[in-house]
């Protein structure tokens, strides 16, 4: 078992249980996924652009990530219903703890200038987004062999009811919020 999955069950939900007044263990916030979704520039003016960033998000995320298509057609774009345009990847379990443990210990520390992440990207459900403009940020990923930087979102999915308990839950997991 991951050690940030396993210090949460041992003694993060017990600390939160206490601070944040709750009776039930089982009503403690938890991580319930992590979404990573990449939308590609020009996903319609080359096709070997989804396949490229299929290859970063999968060694970003160990996973292979699915094509996301258009819902509906728009002219103006040259977009018809159905064309890829994205791709995205849901990470559960450990690999979900794996991943949260690297963002927060790893790829957070070396962004340049890094003061600590807004506390205002909440959606009001207790669930969090970060966005990153380049996928070179991660360590995984090799500058020299990225031809167009691309950009992409992480969703914090959790079971919290609002975003006082889902700010609580991801600080108690180490996301350094800024002060």
């Amino acid at each position: 078992m991951n050690t940030l999955q396993q210090n949460y069950i041992e003694n993060i939900s017990k600390k939160l249980k206490q601070d944040l007044g709750i009776k039930n263990i089982n009503m403690v916030p938890k991580l319930s996924k992590i979404v990573i979704n990449m939308g590609v520039k020009n996903a319609l003016a080359d096709k070997k652009n989804i396949e490229k960033a299929m290859e970063i998000l999968a060694v970003i995320s160990g996973q292979k990530p699915a094509v996301k298509k258009a819902k509906k057609s728009i002219s103006t774009f040259k977009l018809r219903e159905g064309d890829p345009i994205g791709v995205a990847v849901t990470l559960r379990g450990k690999r979900m703890y794996d991943f949260y443990q690297k963002l927060t210990s790893i790829v957070f520390p070396r962004l340049r200038d890094f003061h600590g992440v807004k506390v205002n990207s909440f959606d009001g459900k207790g669930n969090y987004t970060i966005g990153f403009a380049e996928s070179t940020v991660f360590p995984e990923i090799d500058p020299s062999k990225i031809d167009i930087q691309q950009g992409l979102e992480i969703s914090i999915v959790t079971t919290a009811g609002d975003d006082k308990h889902g700010k609580e839950l991801l600080a108690a997991l180490g996301m350094p919020f800024v002060k």
